[in-house]
């Protein structure tokens, strides 16, 4: 993972293409109603400026499937850009047609250019050598700065590396700092925390932190499952039947490698996916019929919150309840409030909705590292090789 950044090429006046990861929420008026992501690749681009280069910029919006959707147009993101830079971004009309090629051949220094949604053009996804060289041809060095497509091998993400010196940004630079370093070299005691729907989903996560952690502690619907694979009821609880078995094969391996797996004691259970349901605790071995379980209860949050006081590295990957819903997002509130006062230990955020939770519950800040990559997140977890990742040069 020692990638050559920004920081490790002559970037001076030269032509630069950033694949940046503007993916972000519109509302119906097509306002964005969060710039987080465009915010953090500011310092990328103004190191860029900085140098003095030209800046060709290119990002994904939704998923157009190859096709010129006015609803996905980045024009809202040129905007908001040319605010927080303080200069003009100008927009291309397409990807790689003539309203690109005009303004990225009259291009000065300092000067930015975004190039409109790369997914309208098909051959993006397909990570089509043709495409991904006629990206190339705009530029004379590659920066990938978008970690949250990282694990896509796409033209703009690692086929245009083929053609052009390619480096990582800040963002990814950070990235890799914080998961890689945690997942390689943690302080101890190393605890996980696991959450989501499925066990299905993160069965290449758990297997992978199972051979580094102390700890594994499992939250979310995936811990019906477990209760499930050792002869308990669970209502009407999320449960993969099929996968009962990988189940009692996960606490086998945990025994296996001294791994402490940690499982609910108990759980609030609901009568019906309602925020207004009635709701009520109980040990997880007594989920009675015709409930289903939202959340970890009181007994579980104070079992996890004493195995945390004691960590030096968590890694934190998806909600351990139901957090949209408020009477369910205790367990999960609770778990962030202990980590944001963990000011000795190093806690990492993977992405996705536990990243929404602790955004929602006002604690962002308080945390070392919040991944920019939900589904990039869980295959570095998973320690594969992400393409976008790959295809940079080694220092």
């Amino acid at each position: 993972m020692n990638k050559k950044t920004v920081k490790d090429i002559d970037l001076k006046n030269k032509k630069v293409f950033v694949r940046c990861d503007f993916n972000v929420p519109l509302n119906e008026d097509g306002k964005i109603t969060d710039n987080r992501r465009i915010v953090g690749a500011l310092e990328t681009i103004k190191y860029l400026l900085e140098n003095n280069c030209k800046v060709v910029l290119c990002s994904h919006l939704g998923r157009p499937k190859g096709e010129v959707k006015p609803e996905f147009s980045l024009a809202p993101v040129a905007a908001e850009l040319s605010k927080l830079l303080g200069t003009e971004v100008k927009l291309a009309k397409d990807v790689v047609g003539e309203s690109a090629k005009q303004l990225t051949s009259n291009m000065q220094n300092g000067e930015v250019v975004l190039l409109e949604n790369v997914r309208y053009d098909a051959r993006e996804e397909k990570n089509d050598p043709e495409f991904s060289k006629e990206l190339a041809s705009m530029a004379e060095i590659f920066v990938n700065d978008a970690f949250g497509t990282a694990h896509r091998a796409h033209s703009s993400t690692a086929g245009i590396a083929d053609y052009l010196p390619a480096v990582s940004g800040f963002l990814i630079e950070k990235e890799l700092k914080f998961l890689g370093s945690s997942l390689e070299n943690p302080q101890r005691p190393f605890v996980a925390i696991l959450g989501g729907k499925k066990v299905s989903d993160k069965i290449g996560v758990i297997n992978s932190l199972l051979e580094k952690v102390d700890t594994l502690m499992i939250g979310g619907a995936m811990a019906y499952t477990f209760f499930k694979a050792q002869g308990y009821g669970v209502g009407n609880s999320i449960c993969e039947l099929d996968k009962l078995d990988l189940a009692k094969e996960l606490m086998a391996k945990a025994e296996e490698k001294g791994v402490k797996l940690m499982l609910p004691v108990d759980t609030r259970l609901g009568k019906e996916f309602d925020p207004n349901t009635e709701t009520k605790v109980v040990d997880w071995t007594e989920i009675p019929d015709g409930w289903e379980g939202f959340d970890i209860g009181d007994k579980t949050i104070e079992m996890y919150t004493q195995e945390l006081k004691s960590a030096k590295t968590v890694i934190w990957n998806g909600p351990v309840g139901l957090f949209e819903f408020d009477k369910f997002a205790i367990g999960t509130n609770a778990v962030a409030k202990t980590l944001s006062e963990m000011e000795d230990a190093t806690t990492i955020i993977g992405g996705g909705d536990s990243a929404a939770a602790v955004e929602k519950a006002g604690l962002a800040e308080k945390f070392t590292h919040i991944s920019t990559g939900g589904g990039a997140s869980l295959e570095f977890l998973e320690g594969k090789k992400l393409p976008g990742i790959e295809c940079l040069m080694n220092k």
